[in-house]
């Protein structure tokens, strides 16, 4: 997407980075022409992500989780060995 002279000073005197700005064009909420991600919803995105990094690591504590599928029916899961 194309940056206006005028996004770009007001980037830099707001203290707003391109990583910022490409987060909420990312995740954002779209109203008309704005993408918005309030204090609230950054909350919530902290609080799923706390969740998501937790169960990331009884994955990782556990070697890896395989899960064996065939069209939508789930036929078994087990713990993946460390192997390479």
């Amino acid at each position: 997407m194309h940056t206006t002279h005028h996004c770009k000073a007001r980037q830099t005197q707001r203290g707003i980075p391109l990583k910022m700005i490409d987060y909420v064009l990312a995740h954002g909420t779209v109203d008309q022409d704005k993408f918005i991600i309030g204090a609230k919803e950054a909350k919530q995105r902290l609080a799923d992500l706390e969740r998501e990094k937790r169960l990331l690591m009884k994955i990782q504590d556990k070697g890896g989780v395989v899960v064996v599928a065939e069209g939508d029916v789930l036929i078994t899961a087990y713990n993946r060995t460390q192997r390479a």
